[in-house]
């Protein structure tokens, strides 16, 4: 048996927040929660245009703690079922939270609404107000929506029908997903597991299930391509209502970023497509023996890697002990995740592919779950959800409503984290052919955070368009699936039909609709980072200086904007150059590869 498959890897306890699915308390907090929403409405519903600066206050704590407590609530549902979504019972749960919190949440919906129409001039005089001023980023980022609000009555429509809408097609796709099986040596197992099995060192066995990951998107692309449809065609209804430019424009807007900022990430990043992942693939195909690459090839371990299996102990005490020698406020909040039972660690049937950290509350803690096989990835795996989890710990002190931060910059602790594990495993390691297996190693992670996710957003940009003029057939999303993999990935690799259903898995795309920018926003931006770590290591107090700014800019949660933050590091995201910066650190790891495969050509 597998490690990863060890009974003794930790489920996460869900009792810091309730002891089960009938804890009495979560009646209590759902009446509490309903109670307060009416009475709030009660109060304020037509009257924040005559709200003095104290009032406008005291309703911005009162909505906050509603909200907070209805975040709690929703947070245990989410978890629960991301454990166990297979599971009858959870899934009912889950789907009767929701629209109870959706009731709930009814009632407190006039009040963004009615604070969007309180007049610039006004709030401006009323912000003069010490107490109020506290509220100015929550304030700040509630307007980037005042163009696109609609009337009460409808926002409120599009709040209730979300619940059959939206909501019910992501359920129905996340239940889906979890149901899918694969047989593996005569064995039926999750998908993930042959999803996992790309990695093998053994050609035939990254064949086989790549060949089982297409049989079971296959025989479900119907349900998969309507849900597909249905959700894009959702969007462009509300966007169309809301007038958005673009059906990315609601992603940015939510990033607290310029729609051409991300063009031009976007523009940068596909112009390097030959310089990076054509280049490096290239030579991939040399090390593996192969003119050509198979999409099973892509996570193909390099000759010579053992592969050996990663214990869990040893994998928290890897990432810990990075953390912590870059600075020991770091190390001990990832600590704390270890510590406790706030990560669920196995790949089991019936749970959430992948891996997340949730945030949950302030006044609770954030949870971690993976997925974790024991594989070298895992570890970094581990350590990029632990550094969301560090930020999302030094970010509760901004409260609830300001201490979620924009998806481009909640990437920056968790690339970062991963930055300085992989740091301190190469460091450590002497021999220079298992030096550049790990260099390799980084630089494929690197083009699966950039190049991959990028060509991820041209994927849904696409889709998106077309959808525009019709639903689209499996056959033309699969071929719109091979045009962007085979641009960004390069000629080396050849696309073969059954590749053409590996779209239909992602669950950003369904979840989320053009969050996969935010992945190659923060590893360039953490590329240019730490950068400026490196410059500073040298300097006398360079290093401390640095920790501290980083911490800081953690600790402010939501409270700035990208270019509020970066500027104590000297950086500034809307420089063309910035962009190039973070590309370049790929493209040196990979001149790196090249020299030393020239020097072993020529010895």
């Amino acid at each position: 048996m597998a490690q990863a498959d060890s009974p003794t890897l930790p489920r996460w306890d869900l009792s810091d927040l309730y002891a089960g699915l009938d804890d009495p308390a979560i009646e209590h907090d759902l009446a509490w929660c309903d109670e307060q929403a009416k009475a709030f409405a009660e109060r304020w519903k037509g009257r924040l245009a005559e709200a003095s600066a104290s009032d406008l206050t005291s309703a911005i704590v009162a909505y906050e703690q509603i909200d907070q407590r209805m975040g709690r609530l929703g947070a245990f549902a989410q978890l629960g079922f991301a454990a166990r979504t297979t599971d009858p019972a959870t899934g009912r749960f889950s789907q009767g939270m929701t629209e109870r919190l959706t009731a709930i949440s009814s009632h407190l919906l006039f009040f963004t609404l009615e604070l969007n129409r309180l007049d610039d001039t006004h709030l401006e005089k009323l912000l003069e107000d010490a107490e109020l001023a506290r509220w100015v980023p929550f304030l700040r980022d509630l307007r980037v929506w005042r163009p696109y609000q609609l009337s009460d009555e409808v926002e409120q429509v599009l709040v209730e029908k979300s619940v059959t809408g939206r909501a019910s097609w992501n359920r129905l796709f996340d239940e889906t997903m979890a149901s899918l099986t694969v047989t593996l040596d005569g064995e039926e197992r999750p998908l993930g597991d042959a999803l996992n099995q790309l990695s093998s060192p053994d050609r035939e066995k990254r064949r086989i299930a790549a060949g089982e990951v297409s049989r079971a998107l296959g025989a479900n692309q119907r349900l998969l391509v309507l849900i597909t449809n249905t959700l894009a065609k959702d969007k462009s209804i509300e966007d169309g209502l809301r007038n958005f430019p673009r059906p990315s424009s609601s992603r940015n807007r939510a990033n607290m970023v310029e729609d051409e900022v991300v063009d031009a990430l976007v523009s940068a990043v596909d112009a390097d497509y030959a310089r990076l992942a054509h280049r490096y693939y290239s030579l991939k195909a040399g090390w593996l023996g192969l003119d050509k690459l198979q999409h099973w090839d892509r996570n193909a371990p390099l000759p010579g890697d053992e592969d050996r299996l990663i214990p869990w102990e040893d994998a928290k005490t890897i990432v810990r002990d990075a953390y912590e020698r870059f600075d020991p406020r770091l190390g001990a909040l990832v600590g704390r995740f270890m510590e406790n039972d706030w990560i669920d660690v196995p790949p089991v049937p019936g749970k959430s592919s992948g891996a997340f950290a949730h945030p949950v509350t302030p006044d609770t803690h954030p949870y971690v779950l993976l997925n974790y096989h024991g594989r070298t990835r895992d570890v970094m795996t581990l350590a990029h959800e632990l550094g969301h989890g560090a930020h999302q710990l030094l970010a509760a002190k901004q409260g609830y409503l300001q201490s979620s931060t924009p998806l481009t910059l909640a990437e920056t602790a968790s690339v970062f984290g991963e930055m300085l594990t992989f740091r301190a495993l190469l460091d450590a390691e002497d021999d220079p052919a298992r030096r550049r297996r790990m260099l390799a190693g980084k630089v494929e992670d690197m083009l699966n955070t950039v190049v991959r996710q990028i060509a991820f957003y041209q994927f849904e940009v696409k889709v998106h368009d077309e959808r525009r003029n019709g639903e689209l057939s499996p056959e033309r999303l699969g071929e719109i699936w091979r045009e962007v993999q085979t641009r960004s990935l390069g000629p080396i690799f050849e696309f073969t039909p059954d590749y053409d259903t590996y779209w239909s898995y992602v669950p950003h795309f369904v979840h989320s609709p053009f969050y996969v920018y935010a992945y190659a926003f923060g590893d360039c931006l953490v590329n240019a980072l730490y950068g400026v770590y490196q410059s500073e290591q040298d300097k006398q107090g360079g290093t401390a200086a640095f920790q501290d700014r980083y911490v800081a800019m953690l600790e402010a949660g939501g409270t700035k904007r990208h270019a509020d933050l970066l500027a104590p590091f000297g950086l500034d995201a809307t420089d063309p150059g910035f962009w190039r910066k973070g590309l370049d650190v790929i493209s040196g790891f990979i001149d790196e590869l090249e020299a030393q495969e020239k020097q072993d050509k020529s010895a």
